[in-house]
């Protein structure tokens, strides 16, 4: 699809999930373009460069959706409420693609549903295989859609969340889920909304792992193309607002929900099918970078001490496109372990347990991943003796 008009400009950065190791910090490191653009023929809106997803998916990638208890909570009323809407059985299959470390699908594997995982990077797949997940190591397209159809692998389920907006071909993506569906089988993809891109100024969810930032709009459009159709639709706020739309084959006897619809006349609404909604952007997300970079200078100036926690992917976009360093953010504080005693890419900023917090008492933590704040709030806590401020910096700068 031909990208038309250039949405937001954050510079360049190093991928998000490229996190260096000490004897990394001595070699070059590798950047790329960070800028999205908006289609006003399909109002698609993608990433400009490509990065290849071998590099940004690799054998030691140290995203593990478990770390995350909310998550997992979530994970595990989608699946009792799904058995239940869609009967699933032990004559059933269920595949997830993006399964990472088995967060979801362990619950199918203990109601006795069979279930297999698509998951190309080494380190997830091999936590996902010790809770019993039968998990594929490749990248999902067509082309495996279609063996797994040839093996008899069709799904009655197909979960995929917060991966549809990772693929560089989206196009292909979706037919894989057409090739490997049951005739009448159901799609699950979860995926952040643009409207709360958009509405919320939520910058730091351009990344290079995201290529595309989906519209209902949108993606009704991708998915008939392939010959399927969305006939159901939730809100959620998961990820700072997203959408989980259930989808099956076009030829499907069940009718479109009226959210469908509602969301659809939301997003005309809000705009975003108008160029100048999306040129509007790049002013507001300037001034979010400003204040956060004003915020740290000052509490610099006055000597009160400053600490992140989350080294998450929006967390990095945020620091790289503010120039954000160790001199005005000296560490962060991470619960995963694959972080811990790594580096940010890009800022070089060190990535620290989170009991140092109790030998440091910050005057201030900069919570990274706004989306989990409440969570994060609850686990600092624990390791803090004397009060601390917290901050979020999306949609706007706040000192709670």
């Amino acid at each position: 699809m031909p990208l038309k008009s250039t949405v937001i400009d954050l510079g360049s950065a190093p991928p998000s999930n490229a996190y260096l190791s000490a004897v990394d910090l001595e070699k070059p490191e590798r950047s790329y373009p960070l800028k999205i653009k908006v289609c006003t023929e399909c109002w698609l809106v993608q990433t400009e460069d490509y990065v290849d997803p071998k590099e940004l998916f690799s054998s030691d990638y140290a995203y593990f959706s478990s770390t995350s208890r909310s998550w997992l909570m979530h994970a595990a009323k989608f699946c009792e409420e799904v058995q239940k809407r869609l009967d699933l059985n032990l004559k059933s299959l269920v595949i997830e693609i993006a399964s990472n470390d088995g967060y979801l699908l362990r619950n199918f594997v203990a109601n006795g549903v069979p279930c297999i995982g698509i998951e190309p990077t080494d380190s997830t797949a091999k936590v996902a295989e010790s809770h019993g997940v039968n998990t594929i190591r490749e990248f999902f397209c067509e082309k495996l859609g279609k063996e797994l159809a040839s093996r008899g692998n069709l799904a009655s389920l197909i979960v995929a969340n917060n991966v549809f907006a990772h693929v560089p071909d989206i196009n292909d993506f979706t037919l894989g889920l057409k090739a490997a569906l049951r005739p009448e089988g159901t799609i699950v993809l979860e995926f952040p909304h643009l409207l709360r891109l958009i509405d919320q100024i939520q910058f730091d969810t351009i990344y290079h792992e995201h290529y595309s930032y989906l519209s209902l709009e949108t993606v009704t459009s991708i998915f008939s193309k392939a010959g399927l159709k969305i006939v159901d639709v939730e809100e959620l706020s998961t990820h700072g607002g997203s959408l989980r739309v259930f989808g099956c084959h076009s030829d499907d006897s069940r009718d479109s929900s009226p959210a469908v619809f509602e969301i659809l006349k939301a997003e005309a609404s809000m705009g975003l099918k108008k160029l100048a909604t999306y040129q509007a952007f790049q002013k507001q997300a300037d001034q979010i970078r400003n204040d956060f970079l004003e915020f740290l200078v000052e509490k610099k100036k006055e000597g009160s001490s400053v600490v992140g926690y989350g080294a998450a992917a929006k967390g990095n976009t945020l620091i790289n496109y503010s120039g954000v360093t160790v001199d005005l953010l000296p560490f962060i504080c991470d619960a995963a372990l694959s972080k811990q005693g790594m580096y940010m890419p890009g800022s070089h900023i060190p990535i620290k347990p989170p009991s140092v917090l109790s030998k440091n008492n910050p005057d201030y933590v900069v919570i990274f991943p706004w989306n989990l704040a409440d969570e994060i709030k609850n686990d600092i806590n624990t390791f803090l003796e004397k009060p601390t401020k917290f901050v979020t910096a999306i949609p706007r700068l706040s000192i709670v």
